[in-house]
C-alpha cells in the first residue's frame, strides 16, 4: 500500500495549495479551484518547500 502524506493546504486567492508526499512520486501540489477544478502537473519535488514554492509561482503567475 502506498502512503500519502499531506504537508501544506493552505487558501490564497480563492485557490487551495496542497502539498503533498506521494510514496512513488515524492512532493508534489496541486492548486484546487472554488469550483473543485484541480490543477498542477505530475512534477517531482525533492522537498515539501520546493513543491510549496512552485505552487505559490503557478499562483502567482496567475495559472
Amino acid at each position: 500500500m502506498s502512503t500519502t502524506k499531506v504537508h501544506l493546504l493552505i487558501s490564497i486567492n480563492d485557490l487551495i495549495l496542497l502539498v503533498f508526499y506521494f510514496e512513488s512520486d515524492c512532493w508534489q501540489f496541486r492548486l484546487i479551484s472554488p469550483g473543485g477544478e484541480v490543477f498542477g502537473k505530475r512534477k517531482i519535488y525533492y522537498t515539501p518547500e520546493a513543491a510549496e514554492k512552485a505552487g505559490r509561482e503557478w499562483i502567482d503567475q496567475g495559472h
